[in-house]
């Protein structure tokens, strides 16, 4: 198991929640996925949880996790309005 620091987690800001704007998502394809964390650690926003799970609510979609993957398990996906 690794070593885990301790994060803060995103919380609703004064003008609501970050990731509205967001104009690309990230995808997580669980079959490249080997769960090393290296997502969570590089995330700028915190909002990826240990279990790999995003937290679109507030990710901005700068797609450092999906640069930063070694498997390419995660995918930069343009958002449908």
């Amino acid at each position: 198991m690794r070593e885990r620091l301790a994060l803060s987690r995103p919380k609703a800001g004064a003008c609501g929640l970050t990731g509205s704007w967001r104009v690309f998502r990230p995808v997580v394809d669980r079959e490249k996925c080997n769960q090393c964390g290296i997502c969570e650690i590089h995330c700028p926003d915190g909002v990826i949880d240990e279990e790999l799970n995003i937290d679109l609510d507030f990710c901005k979609g700068c797609g450092v996790c999906a640069n930063v993957c070694p498997k390419k398990a995660i995918t930069m996906v343009r958002e449908e309005r």
